[in-house]
């Protein structure tokens, strides 16, 4: 009979092991997941460098742009367009032809210069916005008072 009991305390403490091990190994497996939760979409911010209050025609005036992103993710790209509200001018990239309103174009960098030419004797007024490939997008307004040409002096004619 101590033998049938020896042997029974061997068989529970074999199984008491067997069943703890299967929850060990269930409890490690639980954490394994087949896809990875990867953050694609980061906030961003756009620091623009002060420019001018006033622009006389014919004039420009450079823009410089920084956009810092919360994250970097390596497909995620930036654009941009503009809508003139005020005036006349032409707004381009280094020695591109200028932008029209309301298209969208790719920017290569995420550190850019924009330039801005008055074409108007009056205030101009105008909105750049820039999106990301998730449709997160940043509107940045400028407006420039006409420049009055100070007064013209004629020296004494000799």
């Amino acid at each position: 009979m101590k033998n049938l009991f020896d042997k029974l305390k061997m068989s529970l403490a074999s199984v008491a092991l067997g069943l703890f091990a299967i929850v060990g190994i269930m409890s490690l497996s639980g954490c394994e997941k087949e896809v990875l939760d990867v953050q694609e979409v980061f906030p961003f911010e756009v620091k623009v460098m002060p420019v001018p209050k006033e622009i006389g025609i014919g004039e420009t005036v450079e823009m410089r742009f920084s956009i810092i992103s919360k994250g970097n993710y390596a497909s995620n790209n930036y654009s941009i367009r503009y809508f003139q509200n005020e005036g006349n001018g032409m707004l381009y990239y280094l020695a591109q032809k200028p932008y029209v309103p309301n298209d969208l174009y790719v920017l290569p960098e995420k550190e850019f210069r924009l330039y801005y030419t008055s074409e108007s004797t009056f205030s101009q007024q105008f909105d750049v916005w820039i999106a990301d490939s998730f449709g997160n997008e940043k509107q940045i307004s400028f407006q420039f008072n006409n420049k009055k040409p100070g007064p013209i002096v004629i020296g004494p004619i000799r």
